[in-house]
């Protein structure tokens, strides 16, 4: 079946040899695979040929032929390009990744904007470098493994290309940071805590320190650091994500969730703090905000915005 050639193909173009394509079945499974001239994508139910792909556009459906050329019973697939979380879930990886849910959640806590200067400790798989770099930013890893390192930048390469601006140190943070003037520090290691000292020379003030931990435990340390170094308006939250079952009248909450996986931690770099001097003990007529480290309030000194 050779798809229509007068399809909209989008700002995109066609589907390329060499890309990477998403296969989903009507149960929605997903298989990401990489086109190649005269490739074929195998399963039980069926082949569908990578040249039927090539030259056409996403968004179409094909449907497998029968290994004795029939198509009569053949799975349907849904033909897309990847979005980035697709190619975070399934891309090779050694080290646990951040997961798309909180991922998305880090580039608004960490404001990462075209042009940061970030460093990222601790890069694993490449996960966050890959959102870091979608978001604009120029991103120097460090990564105590060269196992870890080499597979960051090998994803990185396949998702973001080759000539992101990307550079994977093979070394220890806790031992010092070498860049000045970064506008972002992203940690993602057992004790970002010993970073602290670092991170206060290397941080522009006003810069955002944000780390990503599992356990409350390593978050309660890191906060109590926090409060004896330069840095203010700590912030800890965690995201789960519930998705819902909507089929006709039948619309509940999934039975499923993707619930607790980390808690992110943000500070901002302040002059003025020191390490050693924890921040000023609240009064007991001091007003404290009921959400977070800083509710908004109106510049005529009313309650909070759309209150």
């Amino acid at each position: 079946m050779r798809l229509g050639a007068d399809a909209e193909l989008g700002d995109r173009g066609a589907l390329a040899a060499g890309e990477r394509v998403l296969l989903v079945d009507r149960k929605e499974r997903r298989y990401l695979i990489r086109l190649e001239a005269g490739g074929a994508f195998q399963t039980h139910a069926g082949i569908v040929d990578h040249d039927e792909l090539i030259g056409g556009p996403e968004g179409v459906e094909v449907v497998a032929r029968q290994k004795d050329g029939g198509t009569g019973a053949g799975r349907r697939f849904l033909v897309f390009r990847p979005t980035l979380a697709d190619l975070i879930v399934k891309m090779p990886r050694g080290a646990q990744v951040i997961y798309p849910k909180d991922l998305g959640a880090i580039v608004m806590a960490a404001d990462l904007f075209p042009g940061a200067r970030v460093l990222e400790a601790g890069v694993g798989s490449g996960a966050l470098s890959m959102v870091a770099l979608r978001s604009g930013c120029r991103v120097v890893g460090y990564e105590l493994r060269p196992d870890f390192a080499a597979r960051a930048r090998s994803n990185v390469a396949a998702s973001i290309g080759e000539a992101a601006p990307y550079l994977v140190h093979e070394r220890d943070v806790y031992e010092g940071i070498d860049e000045r003037g970064l506008d972002r520090i992203l940690l993602d290691l057992p004790e970002p805590w010993r970073v602290l000292p670092h991170a206060e020379v290397s941080l522009v003030p006003g810069g955002i320190l944000l780390a990503y931990l599992p356990t409350i435990n390593q978050t309660a340390e890191l906060r109590h650091a926090l409060e004896r170094a330069g840095f203010a308006s700590a912030e800890t939250f965690e995201v789960l994500r519930r998705t819902w079952h909507v089929e006709g009248r039948s619309v509940r909450p999934d039975h499923r969730m993707v619930a607790h996986t980390g808690f992110v931690t943000t500070a901002r770099r302040v002059v003025g703090r020191t390490g050693g001097s924890a921040a000023d003990p609240v009064e007991e007529d001091d007003e404290v905000p009921t959400e977070g480290p800083g509710r908004f309030f109106d510049g005529d000194g009313g309650g909070p915005e759309g209150e």
